[in-house]
């Protein structure tokens, strides 16, 4: 259906059948977004999500914990032939292949949803079920331009989360662990991105300085382990907190702990250099020292992408990794240049 009007608000008047809009509250929720709302003794919510609308697609998903995945949703679109849609969908995970259509937990009335366009603004109207009265619920808003084909979802334009309370309709910042997420970023990249790597550069390029290079080395690892594992405490608080689905990078970094866990242990069993094994525990520790390190190093690229910590982690991050990898550059050419100098020297005049 569509109307011409003017852009929406709550003093508007107009609302599809069958809700009254004499029984329903009004709330501005997110920049155009505005919420219609009303429950029943039956346990019956109805709501009215209104937008400004020219193409794409418009949602409202309801959420256990502020996240998009886990959540079910209500979407609503105009099509390309001029047909209006509507259908709730299942966010199984953060990309359009894992949003499937007509799957959720939300629970449907036998009245059928509607869409309708009026003037600028789309209407998403649909009631659910509900098991009690609903109070504070995290919502989700989201956006997009781009129509869906064959109910397949383009990813959003836009989104937010509020925590709304449906028995007083006040709208608020949904209790999102910001602290909690930059600890752990700053932890995890202090000592694994940082501190570790340093390390071992001083274990490669700074023996000149017999017996000092081992002291520092040690002293630096031991540090950047601590730094490092106490982002990985801060990371299990916050996956409870949020319940996020992370896998690949929870799973490299219970890797990257287990491998830090063994270069600790490796250090109190380290053989005396009369040992016949030295140079084997040598081969071991370096080699995945070294690998602790290169894996880290993508586990907290992934961690920045993942926790869509913006530019300015990126950036920063960047620019640590940049400065790590000249030094070895320039530390490692000057000591081939030494050990070429030294065979060159060896050779005889004639």
């Amino acid at each position: 259906m569509t109307v011409h009007s003017q852009v929406d608000s709550c003093s508007s008047s107009f609302l599809p059948l069958p809700f009254n809009a004499s029984q329903l509250n009004c709330r501005p929720v997110w920049r155009n977004f505005i919420l219609r709302y009303s429950q029943n003794r039956d346990n019956t919510l109805s709501i009215i999500l209104s937008a400004v609308y020219t193409s794409g697609w418009v949602g409202i998903g309801f959420s256990s914990d502020g996240m998009m995945t886990g959540a079910s949703a209500m979407v609503g679109w105009i099509d390309i032939g001029g047909r209006a849609n509507i259908r709730q969908f299942y966010l199984r995970g953060q990309t359009s292949s894992e949003v499937m259509v007509d799957q959720g937990q939300l629970l449907e009335t036998r009245v059928a949803p509607a869409v309708i366009l009026y003037g600028n603004n789309i209407y998403l109207a649909f009631q659910l079920n509900v098991s009690a009265p609903m109070a504070h619920q995290l919502l989700l808003f989201a956006l997009s331009t781009a129509t869906p084909v064959e109910f397949y979802l383009m990813e959003h334009d836009d989104k937010a989360s509020v925590s709304f309370d449906f028995s007083v309709g006040t709208v608020a910042e949904p209790s999102y662990p910001n602290q909690l997420k930059r600890n752990h970023g700053a932890l995890a990249i202090l000592g694994w991105g940082v501190l570790l790597p340093v390390g071992a550069v001083v274990a490669r390029y700074c023996r000149i300085w017999d017996p000092m290079w081992y002291y520092l080395h040690v002293i630096v690892q031991f540090a950047g382990f601590l730094a490092g594992f106490a982002g990985v405490v801060a990371g299990i608080a916050l996956r409870g907190r949020l319940h996020s689905d992370v896998t690949l990078h929870r799973g490299l970094g219970i890797f990257i702990l287990v491998l830090g866990i063994l270069q600790v242990t490796a250090f109190f069993v380290r053989p005396g250099k009369g040992s016949k094994i030295r140079k084997h525990w040598n081969w071991y520790h370096h080699w995945v020292g070294s690998l602790v390190v290169f894996l880290a190093a993508i586990n907290i690229a992934l961690g920045i992408q993942v926790g869509d910590a913006g530019n300015s982690w990126k950036v920063g991050y960047g620019i640590i990794l940049a400065i790590i990898l000249i030094a070895v550059a320039l530390l490692e050419s000057m000591r081939w240049w030494s050990r070429l100098s030294e065979k060159t020297a060896e050779l005889p005049a004639f």
